[in-house]
């Protein structure tokens, strides 16, 4: 699995939270609840939405890995989840 596939399903799992945010320009390296006002509930809806797309269980410890598109496509990679 390559890391294109691993950044369609985050982008994915954020624009099914925020659809709006689909037009947004989106750094790759910022915090989603500094791009985007993001909110704790917003947060775990994306975990959860990345949950469902990847099939792997995300720890409440490690959500914070997934904060960023690059750091939430490095976590994915390294728990080796397949997207759908």
């Amino acid at each position: 699995m390559n890391a294109d596939n691993y950044e369609t399903s985050i982008k994915a799992a954020l624009y099914s939270v925020a659809p709006d945010l689909a037009a947004e320009p989106l750094d790759a390296d910022a915090r989603y609840r500094d791009q985007f006002e993001f909110d704790s509930m917003d947060l775990l809806r994306f975990i959860l939405e990345v949950h469902r797309l990847t099939g792997i269980d995300i720890p409440e410890s490690d959500y914070r890995q997934l904060e960023t598109l690059n750091s939430g496509v490095a976590y994915l990679r390294s728990k080796g989840a397949q997207p759908d």
